[in-house]
């Protein structure tokens, strides 16, 4: 990162994830925790929100692909601009903002790893107890979901 100021030590992680996510794709709070191997949607969402304004914050996204409630008119202006999947309003939302096409937006992070032999990226070494579902860090399980969960946010 560009001479960012001095942060956590967890919240730097999450802000190195956050710029590894390519333009036009996004990854889940819980997408970010999965690939750090450590905390959880919320405590990605509370560093996003306390110190993601130099990094491209947009790419960091609730589950259900709905823009971030505050600020979802200059997210928009971003996805937009590097050509972010989205879903139009449904007829019945007549005025609402899109949403994200989470299915072909979402990104895992295998493309960079792939692409960058010998190259370290968050998730090279799996997890030392071996769970999350047979996934290494840095990869998401099969189904696409944080620790092997829906990919639905609960409650929000």
């Amino acid at each position: 990162m560009d001479e960012l100021p001095q942060y956590p030590a967890y919240a730097e992680r999450v802000l190195e994830v956050a710029e590894l996510i390519p333009p036009g794709r996004v990854m889940t709070y819980g997408d970010v925790a999965e690939w750090l191997g450590e905390g959880g949607p919320r405590q990605v969402g509370r560093v996003m929100a306390l110190y993601g304004g130099p990094v491209p914050w947009w790419r960091v996204v609730r589950a259900d692909g709905v823009l971030l409630p505050g600020h979802e008119l200059r997210a928009l202006d971003h996805y937009r601009a590097e050509g972010t999947p989205l879903r139009d309003a449904s007829r019945v939302a007549e005025g609402h903002l899109p949403r994200l096409d989470m299915k072909r937006a979402r990104w895992d992070g295998v493309e960079l790893r792939d692409a960058s032999p010998g190259v370290a990226v968050p998730g090279d070494v799996p997890h030392s107890e071996g769970a999350h579902n047979g996934a290494h860090i840095g990869q998401l399980p099969p189904n696409g979901g944080a620790a092997g969960g829906p990919t639905t946010v609960r409650g929000t």
